[in-house]
């Protein structure tokens, strides 16, 4: 509640003015036993606007997200718009079981929140939430959200270095937990939308089989991150 809850306890007129308008805190927490989020991208929006939506292709901005961690693209995007963002509360990677937070974000009469960052080690995997409506009523919400799959890219499951749109590959494994020598999972998808991620396959031969990733470390099951808001 804070100031403006404050202010309207006493029937001041300026509270039906600005009674569309919420400050939120929005802490994000890796669920995951082996992968990181890579700088994470909160963004307040009206109806109009989005980060992505399951079931078509990602925008470039979006692809490059997922296949790099690169939050400018889709930042600025949602700027564009009208939107308001809050970029990397966690100034870095968010490590698992850590938690990071934005607080005081503005959302004015914006009434929409969406949220993404890459999943390392993936190919084009991403945590997400699409378009949830903010409340208006105070208080603190939960969210659990899904990995999702940009559909950009083959989950080859290679650890090379790649990460720039159109290059095959897995940039980094941030818990530098991976093998080499993989032969890849695949070099082919046949959906090309965004989609649940299937997970990582992995395998436990650190000097060569199909993945480079390690089963016993960086497989998943949904949800991979819990969303905690806090309406002023």
């Amino acid at each position: 509640m804070k100031i403006k809850a404050y202010l309207c306890s006493f029937g001041l007129s300026l509270c039906a003015a600005s009674a569309s308008a919420e400050i939120i805190d929005v802490s994000v927490t890796n669920l995951t036993q082996g992968t990181y989020f890579t700088p994470i991208l909160i963004g307040a929006h009206d109806s109009d606007v989005y980060m992505f939506r399951v079931g078509e292709q990602a925008s470039v901005d979006m692809a490059i997200l997922a296949e790099g961690g690169d939050i400018s693209g889709v930042s600025a995007a949602v700027t564009a718009a009208g939107g308001v963002v809050s970029e990397n509360p966690a100034v870095g990677m968010l490590a698992p079981s850590m938690t990071a937070t934005a607080n005081d974000i503005d959302t004015g009469d914006l009434g929409y929140l969406s949220i993404a960052a890459m999943i390392l080690p993936t190919n084009d995997g991403f945590i997400g939430l699409d378009s949830w409506a903010i409340p208006s009523t105070a208080g603190t919400y939960t969210i659990y959200l899904n990995a999702y799959d940009a559909g950009s890219e083959a989950n080859d499951e290679i650890v090379n270095g790649g990460g720039v749109l159109g290059a095959a590959g897995i940039p980094i494994d941030p818990g530098s937990n991976q093998g080499t020598g993989a032969t890849g999972v695949t070099n082919t998808e046949t959906n090309d939308t965004v989609h649940i991620h299937r997970g990582v396959l992995g395998d436990t031969d650190a000097a060569g089989g199909a993945s480079d990733l390690d089963s016993r470390i960086h497989r998943w099951l949904n949800p991979v991150a819990k969303v905690v808001v806090t309406v002023e």
